[in-house]
């Protein structure tokens, strides 16, 4: 049986955060694979335009290649609708029964998991790596939200130990929507493409 690492996200655009994360899960948990799976169309980010789903796979081929164990995943884009991860989850576990799926995820997203579509279902099927966080005194620390959500859901749930880069895909549109430099928030290659290609200016938009 093969342990594979899913990362899901918008990817518009990936960004080296992403790549750490999957790094580390790749190394720290001895997985064989990580699949990158930009999602299809994504219920939660309705309220902001989404870039083309040719662009985000093409920027996530480039971000991930040389990467060992690195695949691109078009599961999600190659379906219709709003794309779930729950959905998307029972979907692999039927076309791969021969696979034991790892979703990472960053931690905020732990903090955020109950109010996803089906949780339960979510943490039923596949085991949770979560990054770590610098977290405020007021705020819950991650030891005490994965006991919490173990003894709610039952899920296992386990801590990537790396921290995320301060860095998000929304960043990177503003800067190059306002002429700012990216430089060393995403690969070179993915920079080049997003100039290449106009995106996330106001003629791209």
């Amino acid at each position: 049986m093969s342990k594979i690492g899913i990362l899901g996200g918008t990817f518009d655009p990936v960004h080296n955060g992403h790549l750490l994360l999957g790094r580390q899960a790749y190394s720290e948990y001895h997985l064989d694979e990580i699949w990158y799976m930009p999602s299809g169309q994504p219920p939660h980010k309705k309220d902001h335009h989404v870039t083309a789903a040719e662009h985000r796979c093409a920027m996530v081929r480039l971000a991930i290649a040389g990467n060992h164990g690195f695949c691109l995943s078009e599961f999600e884009t190659r379906r219709e609708g709003n794309t779930y991860t729950a959905q998307t989850l029972a979907l692999l576990k039927r076309q791969y029964p021969q696979h034991e799926f790892f979703f990472i995820i960053g931690a905020d997203s732990l903090y955020q998991i109950e109010n996803w579509y089906h949780p339960e279902k979510v943490l039923a099927m596949a085991e949770i790596l979560a990054a770590d966080r610098e977290y405020q005194p007021d705020h819950p620390s991650m030891e005490d939200q994965i006991r919490y959500l173990t003894q709610r859901f039952g899920g296992r749930i386990r801590r990537l130990h790396c921290r995320e880069m301060d860095v998000s895909s929304e960043d990177i549109r503003n800067k190059v929507r306002a002429g700012k430099p990216i430089a060393g928030l995403v690969p070179p290659e993915v920079e080049s493409y997003i100039y290449e290609n106009h995106l996330y200016t106001e003629e791209f938009l």
